[in-house]
């Protein structure tokens, strides 16, 4: 699938949003939100240059220190979640694909997930 140009936008993401069974987008308080349900499992800043997505906790403080011009840790308030951000303009559509699929992995059931999967022709994320 083709994502556009070099600088990944909200646009692209959505594109990809409205492929996953059960995803839903919503404006929340000026923020653009996709989610399962009420979970939230992507997020961007109001000024959509940065990309919060759902990733495990254990995983994040390795994951932002290999790469941390790409990757930051979530404010304080949302440190208790399953949470990481990313710098828009630091990732590429291939990364943005597996980090939104892999975050949209984690809220819905591992049935979904799976036929998800199958049914696209896709290998698992992780």
């Amino acid at each position: 699938m083709d994502y556009g140009g070099d600088v990944i936008a909200v646009e692209d993401v959505r594109r990809l949003a409205i492929t996953l069974p059960r995803s839903s987008e919503h404006l929340i308080r000026d923020r653009i939100k996709f989610r399962v349900g009420s979970i939230v499992y992507v997020a961007f800043s109001r000024d959509e240059t940065l990309m919060g997505f759902g990733f495990p906790k254990e995983e994040r403080a390795a994951l932002v220190a290999a790469e941390p011009d790409k990757f930051l840790l979530p404010r304080e308030s949302d440190m208790r979640f399953n949470w990481v951000v990313a710098r828009m303009a630091a990732i590429d559509a291939d990364e943005m694909r597996e980090l939104v699929v892999e975050a949209w992995r984690l809220v819905v059931p591992k049935k979904v997930y799976a036929a998800y999967i199958s049914s696209a022709g896709q290998r698992p994320v992780r």
